[in-house]
């Protein structure tokens, strides 16, 4: 595997192919499509000379990420990467739609067998860190920042955690769940406890609080507190027995639960959804903690929250202290794709695409070792 240093350019120092892990099949065309291959061949046998370049976009205004991982791929198992004239934006610009975001210019056959794959490195990353900025953004759309976690370890393959984890970070979410995930960017993961260590204390809130406490005596103190769905009871438990020492609850009720405080209060229910971790229960777990002098601990919330639910909780100003979310910020919703625009510097295309001139992309400059 080459190895490079790539110069510092632009507004920020790219990330270069010691971050990344690729699969070293990658440089044997075996995650490339086969058409490609037999394309790489063709041009080596009839059109050994011809240079093109390919230019890469997508169609919706979303945050770029992935472009640090694509050049390096390139000046990984590209022929002759030396020979490669690379243009790119940054992770975390700001892109609209059908702007060119990459350019690439060379030999086909050094570079175009990885077309796809470079496509689908661009369409994940840039997915996951513009769902992410989309929720960071709602999270803080009443006026207060408010941290989001990203919470993706449980839906999606293991082997995606470090480049989400990167993506999310780009879109904004300084918090995440797994080491993995903050691998690319230097910071190591956070969480508490999860339901099952709640569940080995046969549902005893207190007693596992305590045993994670004396165990992780240096951890800010957050208890789960929705294994017996009574949040109410057990924040309330929980916060009388260690007071000052308890930084927060975390309150993550399934959907399909209604939380044992309305049926103890049944005069509130008729005129809401009752189910799963909604602004109501919010509002009476705040006040109850309020009521007991326990206004310095933070409400985390997860379970279900999109971007819609969590511009809902702030737009009625319900008093959650951050969010963790899961499964709805790895939804695919961006694609994109790679065009020959150019023969030989000359312009030529398949009809419907051209070359787009972009002066915001930036010459990669690289020191190859």
């Amino acid at each position: 595997m080459k190895e490079f240093e790539l110069k510092q350019k632009g507004h920020r120092k790219r990330l270069t192919n010691e971050t990344f892990k690729f699969d070293e099949r990658i440089g044997e065309g075996w995650f490339s499509a086969v058409y490609f291959l037999k394309t790489k061949k063709i041009v080596e046998e009839h059109l050994e000379d011809n240079n093109v370049t390919m230019q890469f976009f997508q169609k919706k205004d979303a945050v770029l990420c992935g472009t640090d991982e694509v050049i390096a791929l390139l000046h990984t198992f590209a022929d002759s990467p030396e020979n490669l004239d690379i243009y790119a934006l940054q992770d975390g610009d700001k892109v609209s739609p059908y702007e060119p975001v990459l350019t690439v210019t060379g030999r086909y056959q050094d570079f175009g067998f990885l077309e796809g794959i470079m496509d689908g490195i661009l369409g994940r990353r840039t997915s996951v860190a513009t769902n992410v900025y989309e929720v960071v953004k709602a999270a803080k759309s009443s006026g207060k920042e408010k941290p989001v976690i990203f919470m993706g370890d449980r839906d999606d393959h293991y082997t995606q955690q470090s480049g989400d984890g990167y993506a999310a970070y780009i879109g904004g979410s300084t918090a995440q769940a797994t080491h993995a995930m903050n691998e690319w960017w230097g910071k190591k993961g956070i969480g508490t406890m999860p339901h099952a260590l709640v569940q080995m204390f046969k549902g005893d809130i207190v007693q596992a609080t305590k045993a994670y406490k004396d165990t992780y005596p240096n951890d800010e103190l957050i208890a789960l507190v929705d294994y017996n769905n009574d949040v109410i009871v057990d924040s309330l438990k929980v916060a009388r027995e260690f007071g000052d020492q308890l930084k927060g609850v975390r309150v993550d009720t399934s959907k399909n639960m209604v939380d044992k405080y309305f049926f103890r209060n049944q005069e509130l229910m008729g005129s809401f959804d009752p189910r799963g971790v909604n602004p109501q229960l919010i509002f009476a777990l705040r006040k109850a903690l309020d009521d007991e002098g326990y206004q310095h601990v933070k409400i985390v919330a997860s379970g279900g929250f999109t971007e819609e639910k969590i511009r809902l909780f702030e737009s009625l100003h319900v008093p959650v202290d951050m969010y963790g979310i899961g499964s709805n910020l790895l939804k695919m919703k961006i694609g994109f794709t790679g065009d020959n625009v150019k023969l030989n510097g000359e312009r030529e295309a398949k009809e419907g695409r051209s070359y787009h001139y972009n002066d915001r992309l930036e010459k990669v400059d690289f020191d190859l070792g």
